[in-house]
């Protein structure tokens, strides 16, 4: 559904990509991770048409982005990172416009305000909305013409926890029906619960990417955090996942009813990131 070739973007002060590529698979949500400035929002303009790249090759849907824009526009929805809805406007009269727009059935305005618990508000003006309510009318403005591409650039960015709760049900939801999803963000832990694959984009390059089991099992260092007890005093100890010296402690403690819990040490996104770049994820 988007494939990435050599993917290159040249501004007059820096390069903000210096030759990406990648492909997302029809069915999958993909995540492109990085700190602010790593090239992420470039990319997905330069996805959705309204940038050019200075080299390199952009398709979605089988369609270059450059070339045949117009042809992809129709089964493409887009949800930026900053709200630009008409805030003098019902949240209805917003989502009544881009469904004229693009000749779409008029009951999924409805449909989609309820799914993410806004249709009571439906005549609210946008501009006495929260920022999680915006981001809500947002998803729902790129939902109306039932696209088969979904991109979203830091869907939950500044959101409290039950907002970006319902944003990310809506996701998951949205993906189970067959739609393609590519999201921009910093938080990795959205990305981890959401994302079949990832990508690390640092610097314009992308420096890592596969599964988020995937990539933990690859930069884990194969070990285990156990809690157990001795003589009535909770100890901790850190062994491999592996040998004979982890096996026959173990099985001591096991076998003497000592052990209370057992964690694996696998790095989280955030470590891996520092791993692979050498520097934290800001």
């Amino acid at each position: 559904m988007i494939e990435v070739i050599d993917l290159q973007k040249n501004y007059e002060t820096k390069t903000a990509l210096k030759g990406i590529s990648f492909k997302v698979n029809q069915g999958e949500i993909f995540g492109f991770l990085g700190p602010n400035g790593a090239g992420k929002t470039t990319t997905l303009k330069i996805l959705t048409g309204n940038l050019l790249p200075s080299y390199g090759t952009a398709r979605v849907m089988g369609f270059d982005t450059i070339c045949e824009r117009t042809k992809i526009q129709k089964d493409m929805g887009i949800v930026p990172e900053n709200a630009n809805l008409y805030e003098r406007l019902s949240i209805y009269q917003n989502l009544l416009f881009f469904c004229n727009l693009y000749g779409s059935d008029k009951k999924n305005i409805d449909h989609y305000l309820e799914q993410v618990g806004l249709l009571k508000e439906k005549n609210t003006q946008v501009k006495k909305l929260s920022k999680g309510m915006k981001q809500r009318v947002l998803l729902v403005r790129a939902l109306i013409h039932e696209p088969k591409v979904l991109f979203l650039d830091e869907p939950t960015s500044g959101l409290d926890p039950a907002s970006s709760e319902t944003i990310h049900k809506m996701l998951s939801s949205l993906n189970e029906k067959g739609i393609t999803i590519l999201l921009t963000s910093h938080n990795m832990e959205e990305v981890d619960r959401l994302c079949h694959r990832v990508a690390f984009l640092d610097g314009g390059s992308i420096v890592a990417d596969g599964s988020p089991s995937a990539l933990k099992l690859k930069y884990s260092d194969h070990k285990m955090k156990v809690l157990y007890d001795e003589s009535g005093v909770l100890k901790e100890k850190l062994l491999s996942l592996s040998g004979e010296e982890s096996a026959k402690c173990m099985a001591v403690w096991l076998s003497e009813g000592k052990v209370k819990s057992v964690h694996s040490c696998e790095p989280t996104l955030s470590d891996i990131f520092v791993k692979v770049t050498g520097r934290d994820f800001v």
